[in-house]
């Protein structure tokens, strides 16, 4: 049996107004670019390449994307988390991955086991193909979230302005893999 092809997508293209800039810029305390942080908790988790989206000041933010990704710009980044989803749903779309894992530049506490348990819902190529599932912390959903191929297209055209991929998951039954346990679903929003 094959095993499953994943490409993580990590969305980091808003200017993070709460947080006071965009957050494609953020460092944990020991001075690790958050995006930094995404990526190696995707690629650990299981996803073999990484996709990082970039808008606000991207050529800053390009600068701290790790060797072992790659970042593409979403050029309308500012109408809202759509555009980074269907541009890094794009950039995937040129690969031969069966599905994208797709989580938040603003989750510095995601683990790999998170992204593991996710991709555990789909144990083969063809139900990673039709996968969708999320994580859920505490019975709220967050990410990381599995996108299967065949849903590429419609999720892109369903999401719009800051309209993310909760109704299309919603409205489609997307499976719900708790990782409660596991920690770091929460994404900060505002600096200490």
């Amino acid at each position: 049996m094959d095993s499953v092809a994943a490409v993580g997508v990590v969305l980091a293209g808003g200017a993070g107004s709460r947080f006071g800039m965009p957050k494609s810029l953020a460092r944990d305390d020991d001075g690790v670019p958050w995006v930094q942080l995404a990526c190696r908790a995707l690629l650990d988790g299981g996803c073999r390449d990484v996709v990082v989206v970039l808008g606000a000041r991207a050529g800053e933010a390009e600068e701290l994307v790790p060797a072992d990704a790659t970042s593409v710009i979403a050029a309308d980044w500012a109408s809202g988390i759509a555009a980074s989803l269907r541009t890094g749903l794009t950039a995937v779309a040129e690969t031969a991955a069966d599905a994208a894992v797709v989580s938040l530049a603003d989750l510095p506490g995601l683990r790999a086991d998170a992204v593991r348990r996710v991709l555990g819902t789909a144990p083969d190529r063809d139900a990673a193909r039709r996968a969708l599932a999320r994580a859920t912390y505490g019975g709220k959903p967050g990410h990381p979230v599995l996108v299967g191929r065949t849903h590429w297209d419609a999720l892109a055209a369903a999401v719009h302005g800051d309209t993310g991929a909760g109704p299309y998951l919603r409205a489609h039954a997307a499976a719900a893999v708790d990782c409660t346990d596991l920690g770091g679903g929460n994404d900060v929003d505002h600096r200490d």
